[in-house]
């Protein structure tokens, strides 16, 4: 009797233990499905719902476990306000976000796959994820250029000459993963991440600057695309930033911009990289 009320407990541990590591990704969720419009669309408070904010609610609602639902009615805006996309980088938002809902944006997926690199990076980045979301090979020209784009301190810029960020970093690491890139590519990518992080755990877009929400979950996703255990310092400091609606602050000085931030932070704190697997 005493051993089985032994196993109970530690049972009740590692089912308590789970829970918490999960509650952050709740709340979360609960407040973008609060602010989804009636016609299935997401904006900041006050502004018209689009299909860029409604992509990047959409991804978060998979990757947290959002309602079907509401998964549902954003992939119905996203679908009727095809029409509205225009540059290759939110093309491929587009596709990364419906095939992640379970659609085939057939148009858009060809579109990217006719998609030849230009000045934006990110546009070569989001074109190889939203492809392996669609579950499409990643070209080898679009791996061979965003190998070649790589910086010699580690990092990727959102376009070519410009300076590396941390963002543009994780995004690039994450699809070179997705492409099954691995090596020294990838370490050094990371070893320029580490440049960005801070002493209260958190990471700013740029080495020096001032921890933030998104930084901070672009680096966590990442790590997890490289197989790296994310630091558990990244989560308390994402925990700081969490407000009582669930919703988080862009940084511990700003809170601006609650529905795309919090989109962006779900994913990290459901600790799933995109392309999201076991959508």
């Amino acid at each position: 009797m005493r051993l089985a009320a032994l196993v109970l407990v530690a049972l009740s541990l590692v089912s308590v233990g789970a829970a918490a590591g999960a509650a952050p990704v709740a709340p979360a969720v609960s407040f973008l499905e609060s602010v989804q419009s009636a016609d299935g669309g997401f904006a900041e408070q006050g502004a018209t719902p689009d299909a860029t904010a409604t992509a990047w609610a959409a991804l978060a609602l998979v990757a947290g476990g959002g309602s079907q639902a509401a998964r549902s009615r954003a992939l119905a805006f996203l679908r009727t306000h095809e029409g509205d996309v225009q540059g290759d980088t939110d093309a491929a938002l587009q596709v990364l976000a419906r095939s992640a809902l379970g659609d085939r944006p057939d148009a858009l997926t060809a579109r990217l796959l006719a998609y030849r690199p230009g000045r934006l990076v990110n546009a070569t980045i989001w074109t190889v994820l939203a492809l392996r979301q669609a579950g499409r090979p990643a070209p080898a020209g679009l791996v061979g250029e965003l190998r070649a784009r790589q910086q010699p301190s580690g990092g990727w810029s959102w376009t070519r000459g410009g300076a590396p960020d941390s963002n543009d970093t994780a995004a690039a690491l994450e699809a070179l993963r997705a492409a099954g890139v691995a090596g020294a590519p990838i370490t050094r990518g990371l070893g320029y991440l580490a440049r960005c992080r801070n002493r209260d755990g958190g990471y700013g877009l740029l080495p020096g600057r001032a921890s933030d929400a998104q930084s901070t979950a672009w680096v966590v996703q990442a790590r997890l695309a490289a197989g790296r255990k994310p630091e558990a310092a990244a989560f308390r400091f994402l925990a700081t930033l969490r407000r009582p609606d669930g919703s988080y602050r862009y940084s511990r000085r700003y809170a601006t911009t609650p529905v795309w931030v919090t989109s962006q932070v779900v994913p990290a704190l459901a600790r799933k990289p995109f392309p999201l697997a076991d959508t």
